[in-house]
């Protein structure tokens, strides 16, 4: 079958069965505006984090958020790729030779390449009735012939879709292997051939990628396909420095520094946790006992891929009265029609309050001043606090906690015990990392490497991996 036949015969698969497939994810796009923020946001809701040895570009700043892009290589011999990162969503996919709408230049300062599966030596086409395919699908796809190659299907929140078939490939990324020193390895895993795009994701976007590189707790993710395969531990941390720029992203058991942690709650789709109360300047938030309990449908999503914070709009009242009582003269403004500014020329730190959000297990989150707040312009300083308007299915208002809080903190994601946690820490600084091969630890860094788009210069995150034993495919 040629490649335009692989493509229709695709399609029509995809349209038969998309009603299965149920896959609805918001995808992150460059904000060149505070309301632009806004709109990322709200595209993101049904997302959240992992990671693979990737240099993102981006910072968790509202005035200086551009979208996460690293570099991989795949196939052999490996060719470049750049894709978006997506802690959301799960699947890697790239855009194949095949597509006649897939971008074929950007604006970014990059160079993109599409996928040819004929040009890899250990490329393997996924087929409809392999258990990959039926786990993807809940079950047998309907009318599946062992020739018909496995569909995929993605449309995010912004009405962007993608849609393809499934390939098996090596992936080459750079492993850890001695203090803050790393090497390449690669190692097979099932990803998405893109052969029809549109929205953002076609030929008339100016910030286009190659793909898009999924980072979810699903099966099919990079890391869940790594973790399965015995190659990884499924415990990774990250560590966003928006005051310098870069950060720190490791997949491994974190030996220093000591994180305390929460329950994850069960049966979620993003990484949800048990928020009780909130504190501001030491008063606890008078409200309602089931408002963060996601038993009741509500609840608490820690998402690194959200930059500001959104709570119930009952807490979001009482924590920015609380908030502004300490400026009692201070008038607030709209920017972009939804975004509560202020003049303001002191230090920050020393002019509001300390909000601190206590979770179950006796674990804080405390968020400074500097943390809540972002810089306008000189003299104008926003509140990154917002008001939920993202639902569950059940119509309760959801709490999202996103990059604005989780910056300058080590965050550790420990799916192993199905916890998460959190502590204050240098971003510029370095990590302890357990080889659960070797027993050996290992120190990674923080890096800050400039991208060749100006967009990015300043404010990039390195993401490192960690293998737990030898990348032998």
């Amino acid at each position: 079958m040629d490649l335009r036949g692989l493509v229709i015969l695709v399609t029509i698969l995809v349209v038969e069965i998309h009603c299965v497939a149920n896959l609805v994810f918001p995808v992150q796009r460059r904000r060149t505006s505070l309301s632009a923020i806004k709109a990322h946001d709200a595209r993101r809701r049904g997302r959240l984090l992992s990671a693979v040895d990737l240099n993102l570009g981006g910072n968790g700043l509202p005035t200086e958020t551009g979208l996460y892009f690293t570099k991989l290589g795949l196939g052999s011999p490996p060719k470049d790729y750049y894709v978006q990162v997506d802690t959301g969503s799960d699947i890697l996919w790239v855009n194949c030779i095949e597509c006649s709408r897939c971008p074929r230049k950007s604006d970014l300062g990059i160079d993109l390449t599409l996928y040819d599966p004929k040009g890899s030596k250990t490329s393997e086409l996924v087929s409809c009735d392999q258990d990959f395919c039926s786990s993807e699908f809940d079950g047998p796809i309907p009318g599946c012939k062992s020739e018909i190659p496995c569909p995929y299907s993605i449309t995010y929140g912004d009405g962007s879709a993608t849609s393809g078939y499934y390939v098996k490939d090596y992936l080459t990324f750079n492993s850890v292997n001695g203090n803050l020193h790393t090497v390449p390895q690669n190692s097979s895993v099932i990803f998405g051939c893109g052969a029809v795009q549109s929205g953002t994701l076609d030929s008339s976007s100016e910030e286009a990628l190659d793909g898009i590189i999924g980072f979810g707790q699903a099966n099919s993710s990079v890391l869940s396909q790594l973790a399965a395969s015995g190659k990884v531990k499924k415990i990774f941390s990250h560590c966003l420095d928006n005051i310098r720029g870069g950060g720190i992203f490791a997949i491994g058991e974190v030996v220093e520094p000591k994180v305390n942690t929460t329950p994850l709650v069960p049966k979620m789709a993003h990484y949800n946790v048990v928020l009780e109360n909130i504190e501001v300047d030491t008063d606890i938030l008078q409200l309602p006992s089931d408002i963060f309990d996601s038993r009741n449908g509500k609840g608490t999503v820690i998402d690194s891929g959200t930059t500001l914070a959104y709570l119930p709009e009952i807490a979001y009242e009482q924590l920015i009265r609380k908030v502004m009582a300490r400026q009692p003269g201070r008038k607030l403004y709209l920017v972009d029609q939804q975004f509560s500014c202020f003049q303001y020329t002191g230090n920050v730190d020393h002019g509001f309050p300390v909000v601190k959000l206590h979770f179950e297990d006796s674990l804080s989150l405390t968020v400074h001043p500097h943390d809540y707040l972002f810089q306008f312009k000189d003299g104008i300083w926003c509140i990154g606090w917002q008001k939920s308007v993202a639902q569950t299915k059940n119509g309760k208002d959801m709490t999202l906690l996103g990059d604005l809080v989780l910056s300058n903190k080590l965050v550790v994601y420990d799916l192993e015990n199905m916890a998460i946690g959190w502590t204050d820490y240098n971003c510029s600084s370095s990590i302890k990392v357990k080889d659960e091969r070797t027993g050996t630890v290992q120190t990674v860094g923080a890096h800050n490497i400039s991208s060749a788009s100006t967009f990015f210069i300043g404010r990039i995150l390195t993401f490192f991996l960690l293998l737990t034993t030898m990348l032998n495919s």
